[in-house]
């Protein structure tokens, strides 16, 4: 009966061990990207392709880089 109850929790640990890598990952990749209207942050939405630009992006862009 062990081997069942044994077998049965694996799963699940697996399951949470991925979900956590998951979200460390993605809690890692979101620190890395610089505040919006920071000068780090100008400087990276400068050296990007305004046609890589999202309409959001635009805006702040404008917003606090262009009419500080």
């Amino acid at each position: 009966m062990s081997l069942l109850k044994s077998l049965a929790v694996k799963p699940l640990c697996t399951k949470l061990g991925a979900i956590a890598l998951v979200v460390a990952f993605t809690t890692g990749l979101s620190a890395c990207a610089p505040e919006v209207g920071s000068d780090a942050w100008c400087k990276q939405m400068k050296n990007k392709p305004s046609g890589d630009w999202t309409a959001n992006e635009a805006a702040d862009y404008a917003k606090h880089c262009v009419f500080k």
